[in-house]
């Protein structure tokens, strides 16, 4: 986006993808989107780190990582005394989309699930209905 800013310029956004091409290419469609700032982490402990440390506004995360994948991640953040950080919105990215897998991220209060290969389209569309949902949560 040249000239005009882009609702997502404030917006950081940490990708957690164990994958470094699969996640290369996240964090190229987040650009396109028109993310500026994007943090990445290869597994959930390195995730919790970043997500400490940067405090994003959105978390795109991969289930199966090592040592730590996305749902134990995700279960800590849920966990997390700090209100603002445990309800974050996290969109589960993934090929795993069997029932007991999409069953547990709902009860661990995912946010969003996007089956990979992820489309420009698809996640720019997730990823709005997402926030969205998120800044209404918060405002109620």
């Amino acid at each position: 986006m040249t000239g005009a800013q882009s609702a997502y310029d404030l917006k950081r956004v940490l990708v957690l993808e164990d994958e470094t091409h699969i996640r290369r290419i996240i964090v190229r469609l987040l650009r396109e989107i028109g993310f500026d700032t994007i943090y990445e982490a290869s597994d959930g402990i390195d995730g919790m780190k970043e997500l400490l440390r940067v405090r994003p506004d959105l978390i795109l995360c991969d289930i199966h990582m090592e040592p730590m994948g996305g749902m134990k991640f995700l279960e800590t953040v849920r966990n997390l005394n700090t209100r603002d950080v445990a309800n974050l919105p996290v969109i589960f990215l993934t090929a795993d989309a069997e029932v007991d897998t999409v069953l547990k991220a709902k009860e661990l209060r995912v946010d969003g699930y996007i089956a990979k290969p992820v489309s420009l389209a698809h996640l720019k569309i997730k990823i709005d209905t997402v926030l969205a949902e998120h800044k209404a949560r918060r405002e109620s």
